[in-house]
């Protein structure tokens, strides 16, 4: 058996691990910024971390404005993928929309040759828009730009030669896409903020969803994957092949009252300079209450607590993976740490344990 037929038959009863958008936002208290530069090396340091401490993926999200510094998220994974042995690299997300499904399979696939078949893509249309500008893209095409870039890396992903036209793209006729993935197929998850178009895609392809989930009460996200589920049967793929993750904020300390100090001034300061510019009211300390409540959408506590929500959450939605996006440019480096360190030595045995005794 090869190293990567081990690593996918050994699959835990749910999967965790870290997402990030690698923020770089100033202190909200004395208005210092992280450089990009910085806070790049840090998640080179953060995903080995996650692999000595046993956390099933690491993510990063793919931004391209000043306060994310992951415009290239391949490239971060790839300079980590040598140093590590066991943890899944994923972009969470890789704006497919705006980007050449031909060049992100091949970066893809060189980060799967690098880390030996431990590669993902995680696609999506992007909850942000500047990437459609910078690269010279019409908002106005929006969802037909991700349809059809959609199309075309399912296909290449498929087939070493591919031949394929299209409306944003020059046609491919008969051309061989380099080099292959170790993995066949390479993996591609389907992102999705909620909207149930997005989820039914999911299903009619029979590709694993991946849910974003950070606000309101992760319960109601059910009837989608309901429909995921429901879509994906009347399209003829296997109960089996289908695979459910969540992606949301939180934060883990030794103890309940350091994780909600720590984290609430940063994750305030970033919800209210985004509410400033999407029309979202302010997000005061009692927003901030409910949602650490323990069926509100952020993971915030120790990690008794944490580990509470999360088998809360397979609870109501039968997840397959659980991400935590715990990072702020402003947390000090060691809590960041501190916080990876527990979820993979403290939050998931005890998730993992109590789902097994519940039998869910």
């Amino acid at each position: 058996m090869t190293d990567i037929q081990q690593t996918q038959t050994r699959k835990p009863v749910i999967e965790i691990g870290i997402t990030t958008f690698l923020e770089a936002d100033p202190d909200p208290v004395t208005g210092k910024t992280i450089t990009h530069a910085e806070r790049i090396r840090r998640a080179v340091e953060e995903i080995v971390l996650a692999d000595e401490v046993g956390l099933d993926v690491y993510g990063i999200g793919e931004h391209h404005r000043s306060d994310y510094a992951s415009s290239a998220p391949e490239v971060i994974l790839a300079a980590a993928a040598s140093k590590t042995k066991r943890i899944r690299l994923t972009s969470a997300v890789t704006v497919l929309s705006s980007d050449d499904p031909v060049r992100v399979y091949q970066a893809f696939a060189t980060l799967d040759a690098v880390s030996n078949g431990r590669a993902e893509i995680m696609a999506g249309r992007g909850s942000f828009i500047e990437s459609f500008p910078l690269f010279g893209y019409d908002l106005s095409d929006y969802d037909e730009l991700f349809e059809e870039k959609l199309d075309l890396l399912l296909r290449i992903c498929e087939s070493e030669k591919v031949t394929w036209s299209g409306k944003h793209r020059p046609a491919i006729r008969n051309l061989g896409i380099y080099p292959r993935a170790v993995q066949q197929p390479l993996p591609v998850w389907i992102a999705s903020g909620g909207t149930p178009e997005s989820v039914a895609r999911a299903g009619v392809l029979g590709l694993p969803l991946a849910l974003a989930i950070i606000g309101g009460w992760p319960e109601r996200f059910a009837p989608l994957v309901d429909l995921y589920k429901k879509t994906a049967a009347k399209a003829g793929h296997a109960p089996g092949k289908l695979r459910v993750a969540t992606h949301s904020h939180g934060f883990i300390a030794d103890t309940m009252e350091r994780a909600v100090e720590t984290f609430y001034p940063p994750h305030q300061a970033q919800f209210n300079k985004l509410g400033r510019e999407r029309g979202w009211p302010r997000y005061d300390r009692s927003s901030y209450e409910a949602a650490i409540s323990l069926p509100g959408a952020l993971y915030v506590g120790d990690p008794e607590y944490v580990a509470r929500k999360i088998v809360l959450l397979r609870k109501n939605l039968g997840i397959d993976r659980f991400m935590l996006h715990c990072d702020f440019g402003s947390i000090p480096h060691e809590d960041i740490l501190r916080s990876i360190e527990l979820l993979g030595t403290k939050v998931a045995p005890l998730v993992r344990a109590e789902i097994e005794r519940l039998g869910i």
